[in-house]
C-alpha cells in the first residue's frame, strides 16, 4: 500500500485475495471479466445467485493464482489488474446480484476468504418490476485502495474490489448497524461505540454501516422473493448508459440508501414517471448528490463543488457534482421524491434524535399504502426494528384544519404529495457525529445546508435547518403521468423479516403497481 494514502478505515489487502469484475452489470449470455489479485499459489471460485437463497450456478477450483500491487491512485483510477477469468453467464440465468466467493488456498484462515460480486440483467424484460441496485453509493463509500468520497476523494473508480464486509458477512442483530434499535430501558449507540467496536474487530470499513449489498438491498430481495415476487434488476450506471429501457417496465424501485445519483440516471427515472410509470423509494437520503461520471470512475466534489468542480469555472455549474439542491444546480431532490434530507437527515444517529421513537407516527390511517396493517391514527410503525435511520428524508410542513400534515407552500413541494406518517429528524453540526463514522471533520451537513440554501451560516440560518422529520408520502410529485412513493429512511428493510406492518405496506406497494399491468401504456402517453 502507498505510503500516502490514509490508514483510516482502509483495509487494502487485509485478505490475502482481492477481487473485482468488469464490467459490474451484463446481460445474461454476456461473460463477466475477474480480475484477482492474491499471493496464494492457487484459489478457488464459487458463484450463486442471492435471492431468496443462495444458489450455486458457478465455481471452479485450483486456479492459478497471481499478486499484482494496487497503483497508488488505485481508489481514484482502478486496480489495472489483468483478467484472471471469465465467467460464461448463459440465457438462462435469472437476472439478480451474483456473489463471488474466492477462497485462497494459503494464509491466515480468517483472512483466506473474499468476496466479489456482479448483476445479471434480464436481455428481455422477465418482470413488470426493475429493481436498480444503489452502486453509486456502494462506490461512494468504499475504501478499498485509499480514499473514499468520504475520506477525502473526489473521484472513486469502479474497477477495485469492495471494501470487507459490504457485499457478504456474518449476520448479526444489532451490532453493525449506524441506527442500533434499543431494547427495554437500554441507552442509545448514539456515539456509535458498540458499532464501532465490532466493526473494528473485525476490520471492517465504517461502510458497512451505510451500504453495500449486505447491508440493505439484499434484505429486500430475500424477502420479497421468499413472498413470490420477482424482478429485474439494474445497477445505477445502467441508467446512464441506456442499456435498460425503462418504459419496458411499470415500477423502478430504489432501495436502502441510494445517496449519489447521476443526470442522466434521475433524467431517465423522471421521464419514466412523466410518462405513466411508477417509482418507489425505500430508501433514506435518496438524491442528495449529483454525480458525474467519467471513464470508470465517478466524480462527486461534494461540499467543495461551487469552488473546486472545474465545470463551475467553465459556466456549467447545473452539472457541478455537488448537491442537488444547491441552487447553483437547481434541481432540488424533493422536486420529485417530495421530501428531501435538507429537511431532515438523521435519526438515531449522533445528537440527532437520540432517544427518538425509530418508527413512523401515523397521521392519515386510511391512506391505500396502510391497508390491512391495523394501525391507527398516533401509532408506530416500524419502532421495533427501528426502521426509521440513520439517515431520512423529509418534508416542511403545515398543519390543515384537521391537524393533519401537509406540504408547507413556500417551498418548491407538490401538493400533490400526501404525508401518510412522519416522525422528528434532524440535521447535524460539526462535532454532533458520532465517532463511528468515516466522514471529513471540518464539515458538517447543518452549516453547509444553511450556508448552500440560505447564503451563510449565521445562528438564524442554521435554526431553519436544524429541525425536520422523515416523511412517508405519496403522490405525483411532476403532476402527470405515474406516481412516486417515498418511505424516507435507509434502515426499512430491517423491518421486513419480523414486522407484519412493514411488510403489508411493502406489499401494498408492490401489489398496487404490479397488479395495473398495461394500464401505462393505454392512458399514459
Amino acid at each position: 500500500m502507498a505510503a500516502d494514502r490514509p490508514a483510516a478505515d482502509d483495509q487494502t489487502f487485509h485478505d490475502v485475495i482481492e477481487a473485482y469484475t468488469t464490467p459490474l452489470s451484463v446481460a445474461a449470455g454476456t461473460p463477466v471479466a475477474v480480475h484477482v489479485s492474491t499471493r496464494s499459489a492457487t484459489y478457488d471460485v464459487t458463484i450463486e445467485r442471492w435471492g431468496a437463497e443462495r444458489e450455486a450456478v458457478w465455481s471452479a477450483t485450483g486456479l492459478v493464482g497471481r499478486h499484482v500491487e494496487p497503483p497508488a491512485t488505485a481508489d481514484r483510477d482502478g486496480c489495472g489488474w489483468p483478467i484472471s477469468f471469465e465467467v460464461p453467464t448463459s440465457s438462462e440465468w435469472r437476472s439478480g446480484f451474483h456473489l463471488i466467493t474466492l477462497t485462497a488456498s494459503e494464509g491466515p484462515g480468517d483472512r483466506r476468504v473474499a468476496h466479489a460480486g456482479f448483476v445479471v440483467r434480464s436481455p428481455e424484460p422477465a418482470s413488470k418490476a426493475l429493481l436498480v441496485l444503489e452502486t453509486n453509493t456502494w462506490n461512494a463509500y468504499n475504501t478499498w485502495g485509499g480514499r473514499s468520497l468520504y475520506t477525502g476523494g473526489k473521484a472513486v473508480s469502479f474497477e477495485r474490489p469492495f471494501a470487507r464486509g459490504m457485499l457478504c458477512r456474518p449476520e448479526v442483530e444489532r451490532d453493525d448497524r449506524k441506527a442500533r434499535p434499543v431494547r427495554f430501558r437500554e441507552e442509545p449507540d448514539a456515539d456509535g461505540t458498540i458499532f464501532q467496536a465490532y466493526r473494528t474487530e473485525h476490520a471492517y470499513p465504517s461502510a458497512i454501516g451505510s451500504t453495500g449489498w449486505f447491508t440493505h438491498t439484499r434484505r429486500f430481495v430475500e424477502w420479497a422473493e421468499a413472498s413470490g415476487y420477482r424482478f429485474d434488476m439494474a445497477i445505477s450506471t445502467d441508467l446512464d448508459r441506456g442499456v435498460v429501457d425503462l418504459d419496458d417496465y411499470e415500477l423502478v424501485l430504489s432501495v436502502g440508501h441510494d445517496e449519489y445519483w447521476s443526470a442522466p440516471q434521475r433524467d431517465s427515472v423522471e421521464a419514466f414517471v412523466r410518462n405513466g410509470g411508477n417509482f418507489a423509494s425505500f430508501s433514506g437520503n435518496t438524491m442528495f448528490w449529483q454525480v458525474r461520471h467519467e471513464g470508470t470512475s465517478m466524480v462527486c466534489h461534494k461540499y467543495s463543488a461551487h469552488e473546486t468542480d472545474p465545470v463551475v469555472a467553465d459556466g456549467r455549474q447545473i452539472e457541478a457534482t455537488g448537491m442537488w439542491a444547491d441552487p447553483m444546480i437547481g434541481r432540488p431532490e424533493w422536486s420529485f421524491l417530495g421530501a428531501g434530507s435538507a429537511f431532515g437527515l438523521y435519526h438515531r444517529f449522533g445528537q440527532a434524535t437520540a432517544r427518538g421513537v425509530g418508527g413512523f407516527i401515523v397521521y392519515r390511517d386510511d391512506h391505500w399504502i396502510l391497508e390491512g396493517t391495523g394501525l391507527r391514527y398516533g401509532d408506530v410503525l416500524g419502532a421495533d426494528d427501528g426502521v426509521v435511520g440513520y439517515e431520512t428524508l423529509g418534508c416542511p410542513i403545515q398543519m390543515d384544519e384537521r391537524q393533519l400534515p401537509v406540504p408547507w407552500p413556500r417551498v418548491d413541494l407538490s401538493s400533490a404529495m400526501v404525508i401518510v406518517a412522519m416522525v422528528p429528524s434532524s440535521n447535524l453540526g460539526v462535532g454532533e457525529y458520532p465517532a463511528s463514522i468515516a466522514a471529513l471533520s471540518d464539515q458538517g451537513d447543518l452549516e453547509f445546508i444553511a450556508d448552500r440554501l440560505h447564503g451563510g451560516v449565521t445562528d438564524a440560518t442554521l435554526a431553519r435547518v436544524r429541525h425536520g422529520n422523515a416523511v412517508i408520502t405519496v403522490g405525483r410529485p411532476i403532476r402527470v403521468g405515474g406516481e412516486v412513493v417515498t418511505v424516507g429512511t435507509t434502515d426499512w428493510v430491517f423491518g421486513l423479516a419480523e414486522d407484519p406492518a412493514v411488510r403489508r405496506v411493502t406489499a401494498n406497494v408492490l401489489d398496487r403497481y404490479l397488479a395495473r399491468r398495461g394500464e401505462r401504456r393505454s392512458a399514459g402517453r
